[in-house]
């Protein structure tokens, strides 16, 4: 099983994943709200452990 590179970096709102090949996705998180750059889709953090996610 090889070992893989994976790594978050955090800029306020901004959040950036990288791969061993470089930047794969962005998001951004405001609030209760977030957006992927990879998936595209909307998500909100709900009271308690729930949460919505746009499909």
């Amino acid at each position: 099983m090889p070992i893989k590179f994976r790594q978050r970096k955090s800029f306020g709102p901004l959040k950036f994943n990288f791969t061993q090949s470089g930047l794969s996705s962005w998001g951004i998180k405001i609030g209760p709200w977030s957006w992927n750059s990879r998936t595209r889709k909307n998500s909100v953090d709900l009271p308690g452990p729930l949460s919505w996610r746009q499909r």
